[in-house]
């Protein structure tokens, strides 16, 4: 009860002015999210209400702030595009499921399984596909469109340099939206995506078909949105730890993340997941406990509801621009000083990672094959073992299992003495692979007439050794 009395009520002042603060800051990221996804700015600002507010209840890291996202985004505008809204929805419900699942068996603890070439290229991958979708929006646009992008990329660079009370992103929309207002220039503007909401979200189903064949459709796209959500939250999570210096509870997190992307396609939310800008925002500006999560959700749908016909004016060039900015802030530009300084196998790991991501424009599958093709160059690496000969003593030395056996056994094919011993003070037998193979050594050579004796096996090797013979 403590604990909880002090997540929610220890910082109240600082957290509901962070709050306030993120609140402020939602509003363009989420805008910008719906352009990503070619929806209704609605279905991404109820999206970062909604999981705002339950994340707060729910998350196991304090003052993290969760809602709509680009990496979410970029999963969704395929799905999107080819089934619609409704199937958007149903997808971020079945996400939520598979999440909160995820969270109970323990998925936190798979993320140490995840190397940091792979999250680079999860990173750079994300940069460069948000840099990508926007391309379309500006490419053979008129002069004015290239303009106003320009100027708030200016804006996005400089501000921070002299101002951080308030986040540049809302200032330089601020900034160039008046501008755009007061000069009469035509340019594309929120209000020509769709219509702000003017009411609180309300629950519903969303209208799709119950069957096998829904499931066919969503089921890919949900799994694929459960992994870079959780790997998003998790990361983030990681950092506010480091920040704060506090623990938190991953496990927790996940199933947070999980129960409110549940929930917020009830509510006509895309799905989301933490938002790591906003959550850093939220930080340095004093946030520490549930209440700045609370009151950033909150405090985004009082500015939507009190302040909508101003927010659809926003010119869309300028949210063109905050996209690229986080493109270019989403991009690991140390990655290129890792490609020189890093071993080539996880140089190659990282570019595979963001190649794959780009060709299939799915983030979770490059993830989860830069993982696999982590692990088998790692086992490669692992697997060189080595037999030397003195005097009738074979000495090993390195790992023995599946993947060094081959190389093992070869070692014993010219063997001439009739008395051999077989060392492996130096050596550790892993599995069963590695058992059978020196068993099969032991039988050829004994075939031949040669006494073989094993030595220097230590407590672990010696009892699956026992164990298997």
């Amino acid at each position: 009860m403590h604990t909880l009395k002090q997540q929610w009520f220890g910082n109240i002042r600082a957290d509901i002015l962070a709050g306030i603060v993120a609140g402020f800051a939602l509003i363009p990221e989420a805008l910008a999210f719906a352009f990503i996804l070619g929806v209704d700015p609605r279905v991404a600002l109820y999206a970062s209400f909604v999981i705002a507010v339950v994340i707060s209840f729910v998350g196991g890291r304090t003052g993290l702030i969760s809602g709509a996202t680009g990496a979410m985004a970029l999963v969704l505008v395929s799905l999107m595009a080819n089934h619609g809204l409704q199937y958007v929805l149903a997808a971020t419900i079945l996400t939520g499921f598979i999440q909160l699942i995820l969270g109970v068996f323990g998925v936190s603890n798979l993320m140490r399984f995840i190397p940091n070439s792979v999250i680079l290229g999860f990173l750079n991958a994300l940069g460069i596909m948000i840099f990508m979708t926007q391309m379309p929006y500006l490419l053979g646009a008129s002069g004015m469109t290239y303009i106003f992008a320009i100027v708030t990329l200016i804006l996005l660079y400089t501000i921070p340099r002299f101002f951080t009370a308030i986040p540049a992103t809302v200032i330089a929309i601020v900034v160039m939206t008046g501008i755009a207002l007061i000069s009469g220039v035509k340019l594309q503007t929120v209000g020509d995506m769709g219509t702000m909401p003017n009411t609180l979200p309300v629950f519903f189903l969303p209208d799709i078909p119950l069957n096998f064949e829904t499931l066919k459709i969503i089921l890919p796209y949900a799994l694929a949105l459960s992994i870079v959500g959780l790997l998003e939250s998790l990361l983030t999570s990681q950092v506010l730890d480091e920040m704060t210096d506090t623990p938190s509870d991953k496990n927790r997190e996940a199933r947070g993340q999980g129960i409110a992307n549940f929930i917020t396609g009830f509510f006509g939310g895309m799905a989301g997941c933490a938002l790591i800008g906003q959550s850093i925002i939220n930080v340095k500006s004093g946030g520490r406990g549930r209440l700045s999560t609370l009151t950033a959700g909150v405090f985004l749908m009082i500015l939507i509801l009190l302040l909508g016909d101003i927010v659809i004016k926003i010119p869309m060039p300028v949210l063109a621009g905050v996209m690229i900015m986080i493109s270019f802030t989403t991009f690991n530009w140390g990655s290129f000083k890792f490609l020189k300084q890093a071993p080539k196998s996880e140089s190659l790991v990282m570019v595979a990672t963001v190649v794959i991501i780009l060709y299939t424009h799915n983030l979770a599958i490059g993830v989860v094959v830069g993982v696999i093709l982590s692990a088998l160059l790692f086992v490669a690496k692992v697997s060189r073992v080595t037999v030397t000969q003195d005097k009738g003593e074979y000495k090993v030395k390195g790992p023995l299992f599946f993947a060094s056996t081959t190389k093992f056994i070869k070692s014993f094919d010219h063997v001439s003495e009739n008395m051999i011993s077989i060392n492996f003070e130096n050596s550790q037998l892993w599995d069963e692979s590695a058992v059978g193979a020196v068993l099969k050594v032991k039988q050829q050579l004994e075939k031949k007439g040669v006494t073989v004796h094993i030595n220097g096996l230590n407590s672990s090797s010696e009892q699956l050794y026992k164990q298997l013979t």
